[in-house]
């Protein structure tokens, strides 16, 4: 190699290759290798969606509506209460960071499942508890969780456990409703003191 001439332009090159190529591994190296999803009803989607987006290894919340039989269904739709449809979300998380069956203990903090087709004053089949997963690990590891669940209830749970069909996401308008309307009355008399309760209980385990 002594004496070899290697013209300036060649250093500058190579030097922004190795640059770019660092940076893409640090972006790689903050990126999850790979996520994983969740599917959950337990009353009002703003009520879950608050809740979970609190999680740590939770990634992002989406509000939907699964479980029916009516494609693409509207909100009006499930308020009437004849799609089939329940108000869901849809959590895509990091299962490095957060296991599916801890998702599960959330869930059951997060509302009251022995309640048929409602959630305190929300009241309907739309409102209803339900798991819906999406493949035979999850299947297996709602029913445990449902299992161990029971025993901290007084009444029997009612939630339903069944598969995923299909994700229909809300309206625009119903994503991050907590985040975009804390003064609102339902987010202040409903949504806030049931995340404080949430958080409390979770940050004390």
């Amino acid at each position: 190699m002594a004496g070899r001439w290697f013209p300036a332009g060649l250093f500058l090159v190579a030097w922004m290759g190795w640059t770019m190529n660092s940076q893409t591994q640090s972006l790689q190296t903050n990126t999850p290798s790979r996520t994983a999803t969740a599917v959950f009803g337990g009353g009002c989607f703003w009520c879950m969606e608050a809740l979970f987006e609190t999680i740590p290894g939770v990634l992002s919340v989406t509000s939907g509506y699964a479980g029916g039989h009516v494609p693409n269904p509207t909100y009006k739709q499930v308020c009437s209460g004849t799609t089939g449809h329940a108000e869901v979300i849809q959590v895509v998380y990091d299962p490095a960071r957060i296991r599916y069956e801890d998702l599960l203990e959330a869930f059951w903090d997060a509302h009251d499942p022995t309640t048929l087709n409602r959630q305190g004053n929300d009241v309907g089949p739309q409102y209803r508890s339900i798991i819906l997963y999406a493949d035979e690990s999850q299947r297996q590891a709602a029913e445990r969780s449902k299992a161990r669940a029971a025993k901290r209830f007084s009444r029997p749970i009612v939630t339903e456990i069944v598969p995923l069909d299909r994700f229909y996401p809300a309206e625009a308008y119903h994503q991050d409703y907590f985040r975009k309307n804390p003064t609102e009355a339902y987010c202040q008399l409903v949504i806030r003191p049931k995340l404080e309760k949430f958080q409390k209980r979770h940050t004390s385990r």
